[in-house]
């Protein structure tokens, strides 16, 4: 094969978008998530594989960008008041988990014989997990926006913080040992330089950017605009760096600071298209990255470090999330997901080889073990959500003010405490109705406590419950779970059990409600339907039609939606299909064309008197 050119040419783009292309639909399709397939990709073509590119460390340097662009869009959703609430979170559960976990894997490396300082820059190094890794599989599967997700970009955080420092501690040591004494550059310097950039950032964030948004969205167009907003996150980007800042810290910094600007849900647009292919790029350069030869040659250091790393980092991330109150389960999956290491760990070896503090070969080693460890992370989350139990929530009997259902006598019971059944509560508490309500969410009975409501927790599916909650002995029973199937089973044992009590239920859709009313329901509501009716009337007022023919409109939608329902419960959901109105229209049909001369009979003498049509103008004669 012809040897691969240092630069990047078009056929290198070419097999770079089809080794994306082919790998990640496959791996997604396995159910191993797109990082591994974009891994896997950059193994196949890089040096160690098909050898298309030489130098994968060059597009690793572009592709970064994509890192960056992510933490910028991460950035655009954190306002600077929860950044602020986060805290807690950032200094103390991120200082917490890198600092026990710095320690701990420094001392297993040097249980193994290793040197002091080779020990602490291999542990330092692992420490960082990915944070392209991390946020991609959070954002993959829902997660991000969730606490346990926020509690992760939190721990992130810290670890982008923490790179001035290590950077200039590898100086030092690299000083200590003989090494570029002439170039280090005083801790105090690197700080001071560090806070100067960040102030300088947060100033112009603050004073000059919202006002030159505007000005480019009066005055350019949205290519501007979107080379605008590449700017701001290259140009923060490059300002971090210069100071010894991740790129992604300066990148996420200035995402929050145009997080309440009028222009921020453009921004995201505009360069979310960027991010998606520079992020598959990075992970594709990181698989190419991998030195096969290096882990063959010396697969025991590498298979052993891998192993004794990522269990150390495993153990002390699940005890520091433990003892951040975490539950079991989220403190086990954030184990999974942060027992790696990461793309800084390129940087901080890198910084350590050229000051000397560890050389060629344990750099190799080392890379090889991160690079590893971030291609493992999807299969162990894989595998623990597929053999951990499902996690069953907060216990009713250790959480405080949740009181379980037992001996309740409120003359209606509620059963489910969403947002539609605290609105069906107003009117009921507004005439002094006695009012039971449970619900099995833990956390929505501890929310609702706030706000002055007393719920108890009960699973309004179980029998017992039903009967411990009163259920007999009330007037009515309001089913308002939110799962069809949990509300059809309640109606089953109501209707069995109590079957003179009043039964209302939220139907979920068309066809719930259809189960609903053959079940014998009392009263049943599709949860949407009147406050859909109310909006279109809303709509139709707005658009200047009297009030009574807006009245009389949504009185005839109520006419034909009722008679939907009677031909639905004959003849099946599309039986009354033809009474809903759509939007195509509705061709007619059109008249023939009239032929210029008068039709007559071929046999004209044979047919009946009655046969023959005289022309108009004889009649009249």
């Amino acid at each position: 094969m012809a040897e691969a050119a240092t630069g990047l040419e078009l056929g290198h783009v070419a097999a770079l978008l089809a080794a994306g292309v082919v790998a990640v639909p496959i791996f997604r399709k396995l159910g191993l998530g797109s990082v591994l397939g974009y891994l896997a990709a950059g193994v196949a073509i890089g040096p160690f594989g098909l050898a298309l590119f030489r130098e994968p460390q060059t597009i690793l340097h572009v592709a970064e960008f994509g890192v960056v662009i992510f933490l910028f869009i991460i950035g655009l959703e954190m306002r600077p008041k929860r950044l602020w609430g986060m805290r807690r979170e950032i200094f103390g559960l991120g200082s917490a988990q890198v600092g026990l976990a710095g320690l701990a894997l420094t001392l297993a490396a040097m249980a193994a014989g290793v040197s002091a300082p080779v020990a602490f820059v291999g542990a330092m190094g692992f420490v960082m997990s990915s944070t392209a890794v991390i946020v991609q599989m959070l954002e993959e599967r829902g997660d991000l926006p969730t606490p346990s997700g926020q509690r992760a970009v939190s721990i992130l955080l810290f670890e982008d913080l923490a790179i001035v420092p290590l950077l200039a501690i590898v100086a030092l040591l690299g000083a200590s040992m003989g090494h570029s004494a002439e170039s280090t550059t005083p801790l105090w310097q690197s700080i001071g330089l560090a806070l100067a950039a960040l102030a300088g950032v947060l100033a112009v964030g603050i004073y000059a950017i919202n006002p030159v948004f505007r000005f480019l969205a009066r005055n350019g167009g949205r290519e501007v605009m979107t080379a605008a907003a590449l700017l701001v996150v290259a140009g923060t980007a490059w300002i971090m760096d210069g100071v010894g800042l991740s790129m992604a810290m300066g990148a996420f910094l200035a995402g929050v600071l145009l997080s309440d600007s009028t222009f921020r849900h453009q921004l995201e647009a505009d360069v979310e298209p960027f991010r998606a292919i520079l992020l598959g790029l990075f992970f594709l350069s990181v698989g190419m990255a991998l030195d096969i030869g290096v882990v063959i040659n010396d697969w025991r250091i590498v298979v052993a470090g891998l192993a004794a790393f990522m269990v150390v980092k495993a153990l002390v991330i699940y005890v520091v999330a433990r003892l951040f109150k975490a539950r079991h389960h989220e403190a086990i999956e954030r184990a999974a997901l942060f027992a790696q290491g990461g793309e800084f760990a390129f940087v901080l070896y890198s910084a350590a080889a050229t000051a000397g503090v560890i050389d060629a070969q344990a750099s190799a080693a080392l890379t090889a073990i991160v690079i590893l460890s971030m291609a493992l992370t999807p299969l162990t989350t894989l595998a623990l959500k597929r053999f951990l139990p499902k996690e069953a929530g907060l216990s009713p009997e250790d959480a405080e003010g949740v009181d379980a259902a037992d001996g309740l006598r409120g003359q209606v019971l509620i059963i489910g405490f969403g947002r539609f059944a605290q609105v069906v509560s107003q009117p009921l508490l507004a005439r002094d109705v006695d009012v039971s309500i449970i619900e099995n969410d833990v956390e929505m009975i501890q929310a609702a406590g706030n706000f002055g409501f007393k719920v108890y927790y009960g699973d309004g599916t179980r029998l017992d419950t039903l009967r411990a909650s009163g259920a007999g002995k009330a007037e009515a029973v309001l089913v308002c779970v939110d799962k069809p199937e949990a509300a059809d089973k309640i109606v089953q044992l109501v209707k069995s059990e109590f079957p003179g009590v009043k039964l209302m239920v939220r139907a979920f859709d068309r066809g719930h409600s259809l189960r609903l009313i053959q079940a014998g329901v009392d009263y049943q509501v599709r949860e949407t339907f009147e406050s859909a009716l109310r909006f279109g009337q809303a709509v139709l007022e707005e658009l200047g039609l009297p009030e009574d023919e807006v009245a009389d409109v949504i009185a005839d939608v109520r006419r034909r939606d009722e008679a939907r329902l009677d031909l639905d419960l004959t003849g099946g959901l599309k039986a009354g299909a033809a009474l809903m109105r759509g939007n195509m229209p509705t061709p007619q049909p059109t008249p023939y064309i009239k032929p210029h001369r008068e039709g007559r009979l071929v046999n004209e003498d044979e047919a009946p008197p009655e046969a023959v049509i005289e022309p108009a103008a004889q009649k009249a004669d």
